[in-house]
């Protein structure tokens, strides 16, 4: 398996991944599919704001086994230094490291860009999903009971957060005037 940054060409299997978990999963909260210009488009932002899309790709045939990305948790400045990340296997291939190898390649470039945290929003019955990233360091710091609803019943979001550093103090940033 490779990992590498996603390409426009990787769009239509990311949206069928995306999609798979958007008509099967608890994964996403949205119940609407997507299709690869819309992929084409989200990229295109996430690079717009200096965040990676990542693919974990089979390194025989190429195919697209996973993605995974992360961006601004909040949109206000005092929350600069903290990302959300996303991370989903093709259905036919979760449990097998793909994850894993997306997760660490994803920590690594938050901590490249000089994030101090990265947030993960986990449906809190995703037993494999809160274990993966515990065993990554993550820790849980929040449930927010029934906040989502999807396939007919209410939904609990679990916060689990990983510091990247362990700098003291942000860095000083330069008032506007």
């Amino acid at each position: 398996m490779l990992i590498r940054d996603a390409t426009p060409a990787d769009a239509g299997a990311i949206a069928a991944i995306y999609n798979d978990a958007v008509a099967h999963t608890t994964a996403i909260w949205n119940e609407t599919l997507v299709d690869a210009a819309n992929r084409v488009a989200w990229m295109a932002d996430r690079r717009r704001l200096g965040y990676p899309v990542l693919v974990a790709v089979d390194d025989t045939d190429g195919v697209v086994l996973g993605y995974a990305s992360f961006g601004d948790w909040r949109a206000f400045d005092g929350y600069r230094h903290t990302v959300e990340h996303s991370v989903y296997v093709r259905g036919d291939r979760r449990r097998g490291g793909i994850g894993r190898a997306l997760m660490l390649a994803l920590i690594g470039r938050a901590r490249d860009l000089g994030k101090h945290v990265m947030v993960a929003g986990i449906e809190a019955g995703n037993a494999a999903s809160i274990r993966l990233h515990v065993e990554l360091g993550f820790r849980q710091v929040g449930l927010m009971p029934q906040v989502g609803a999807k396939f007919g019943r209410w939904l609990d979001l679990a916060f689990l957060q990983l510091l990247l550093d362990e700098n003291p103090q942000p860095p000083l940033r330069e008032q506007l005037s």
